[in-house]
């Protein structure tokens, strides 16, 4: 598990700027160092990880903050079409079939997706 900046409640952006379903990216600090993350919003519920494909270490969208989904939800690298499940970040499909995408803790409180 990645480590957070000190400051673990760093806001990212508010819960309402993702679409139900949608996927977003934003800059956070990850092991001191500032890294795109990817946010997926599931109803009230935020899922997180860094924006980078496992297989061949390219960001995941095809454009900033751009990103594709398949017919069945899942989050999609612009690269080479590895599919990802958004529940676990386990990839499904394409070139890395059972690697993961690195996960980071975030949290929503008063209507805020937080690190940590």
């Amino acid at each position: 598990m990645p480590s957070l900046n000190p400051c673990d409640d760093a806001r990212l952006l508010a819960l309402d700027a993702i679409a139900d379903g949608g996927f977003a990216e934003v800059e956070g600090v990850v092991d001191g160092e500032a890294e795109s993350l990817v946010l997926h919003r599931h109803g009230s519920e935020v899922r997180a990880w860094l924006n980078i494909c496992p297989h061949a270490g390219r960001r995941l969208d095809w454009a900033p903050g751009q990103f594709l989904a398949s017919k069945d939800g899942h989050l999609v690298c612009a690269a080479h079409g590895a599919s990802f499940n958004t529940a676990d970040g386990v990839c499904v499909a394409g070139p890395c079939k059972g690697e993961a995408l690195r996960a980071v803790p975030v949290q929503v409180r008063e209507g805020q997706v937080l690190l940590g």
